[in-house]
């Protein structure tokens, strides 16, 4: 075993560092994306008993479960959008898993969110943050605290109205920013999808997804506990299921910080 590897372990171990859920637990209650309804939406998640130590199967318990790609705490990969169908590598089958791993930063815009629901964050606001943590790496997860996930309520985290769901998220030009000035490896959010509620009618639709999967950039949506994380200092791991020509998955993220 390398010197690294031991002193990783060691310090686990010792508890100095801590790996810190950031998943959100996935049930037939986890909320969902609403599309138009012209469009067709991702089906809840379904878990059913396939036997639990009885006449179906005397020593064990497990279950069948379906669901779409894109239910909880989820991974887009490029393919998941038209911009990026035609990349190499833009299925979860086809990334390589080096870029599952990456440091964090977190960008908390809580306070803003909690004020305007709608907020977007701003290229300016990405460099007030880097004038104060240092520049945002390369093959960074950018993760946008805005403590969403507190939203316990399925009413309140999806924020539906009249119009469409109320969420915050990135201005356009902040994804243009990081996935072409800054080469992230992706960005993940606590909303129910990576772009925010109002995004539909924005120009073009969705611009986070179009511009972060046209650049071959990933997603991370539904992730919660944002608020253990420094800004800094943190590794995310954040593994889909190797879903063969799969635009997305389910998935646990973790993160190991000190």
């Amino acid at each position: 075993m390398s010197l690294v590897l031991a002193k990783l372990l060691e310090e686990l171990t010792a508890g100095r560092l801590r790996v810190v859920d950031l998943t959100q637990s996935l049930s037939p209650q986890t909320p969902l994306l609403p599309l138009p309804p012209q469009f067709n939406n991702t089906p809840a998640f379904k878990i059913w008993e396939l036997s639990r130590y009885d006449e179906r199967g005397p020593a064990w318990y497990w279950n069948g479960f379906e669901t779409g790609e894109h239910t909880g705490t989820h991974f887009d990969a490029p393919i998941h959008w038209v911009s990026g169908k035609d990349l190499p590598d833009n299925s979860v089958d086809r990334i390589p898993p080096s870029k599952f791993v990456g440091p964090a930063c977190v960008i908390n815009i809580s306070a803003e969110a909690e004020k305007d629901p709608n907020y977007l964050l701003t290229p300016e606001r990405i460099r007030q943050w880097e004038e104060q943590y240092g520049r945002i790496p390369a093959s960074a997860w950018v993760l946008l605290r805005t403590d969403w996930s507190k939203r316990k309520d399925p009413k309140d985290y999806i924020n539906l109205m009249q119009d469409g769901p109320h969420t915050p998220g990135l201005a356009k030009e902040s994804s243009a920013f990081l996935a072409q000035q800054r080469d992230v490896l992706g960005v993940g959010v606590e909303t129910v999808g990576t772009d925010a509620g109002q995004a539909a009618s924005f120009d073009p639709p969705f611009p986070n997804h179009y511009l972060m999967h046209g650049s071959g950039k990933f997603g991370l949506a539904g992730l919660s506990n944002l608020d253990q994380l420094p800004p800094t200092g943190a590794i995310v791991i954040a593994a889909p299921l190797k879903i063969v020509g799969g635009s997305g998955s389910p998935l646990r993220v973790i993160a190991i910080t000190p």
